[in-house]
């Protein structure tokens, strides 16, 4: 057996195995066991009672944390005209069009969310082999195909996170930091597990809300009570 590291130990040593949290619980503890010199992230983990292989099962959208991700987020948009200019009014780093698509042709990629008009898909569909693998590809059941390109922008500024089902009907989502107070973090897993409760499908048979648990990128796996979240 491998032998664990000082850090693994005292993790090991406040953390119950086989143990149920409250939510308040869970995120006070990644915050007390994070020992690294940098802000990690809060993920969770969500199985949900569906088949991912069924296409009517699928689980896919996004959700705008109220309390954001703690990321700052650079945006590109493919958008011409008034759309263009309302882009870049709200905030957006990177505006063009085909020029835009030319650029990322040439191995331009210093943005983290790619939002198009409509009209822009002509021209954003000829890059789905580069965007796509990288999970950039604008998809309006994201929210990143939108005639209110200003608005996309917004919500991709203010933490808008995107979700989809996994192997095994599980969805994974950065909710935060470890830094954020644990009401915030709460907020923000609420927000999610509320939109993940808007969008289950209709063939989803028995329980839906399964498991939820949460982790920071160096620390511990942790099962939270679904009865301490409000979703």
């Amino acid at each position: 057996m491998a032998k664990l590291s000082k850090r693994q130990k005292a993790i090991a040593a406040k953390v119950k195995p086989n143990h149920t949290y409250l939510a308040a619980e869970a995120f006070e503890l990644l915050k007390e066991v994070s020992s690294v010199k940098f802000n990690e992230a809060v993920d969770v983990a969500v199985q949900l009672g569906v088949d991912p292989r069924r296409s009517d099962q699928m689980v896919r959208g996004a959700t705008v944390l109220p309390n954001g991700t703690g990321k700052s987020v650079r945006v590109a948009v493919f958008a011409q005209g008034a759309n263009a200019e309302a882009a870049k009014a709200a905030g957006a780093e990177v505006v063009g069009f085909e020029d835009l698509a030319a650029e990322i042709k040439q191995g331009r990629m210093d943005f983290d969310v790619v939002i198009a008009s409509p009209d822009a898909m002509r021209v954003v569909g000829q890059l789905g082999q580069i965007l796509g693998p990288r999970g950039l590809m604008p998809n309006p059941k994201v929210g990143t195909v939108a005639v209110d390109v200003a608005g996309a922008v917004r919500n991709a500024k203010a933490g808008q996170v995107r979700y989809r089902t996994e192997k095994g009907g599980i969805i994974h989502c950065t909710i935060g930091k470890v830094d954020f107070t644990p009401d915030a973090l709460i907020g923000n897993l609420n927000a999610l597990l509320a939109d993940l409760n808007k969008a289950k499908p209709a063939a989803s048979k028995g329980i839906y809300m399964k498991r939820v648990s949460v982790s920071s990128t160096m620390g511990p796996g942790l099962v939270v009570d679904l009865g301490s979240l409000s979703a």
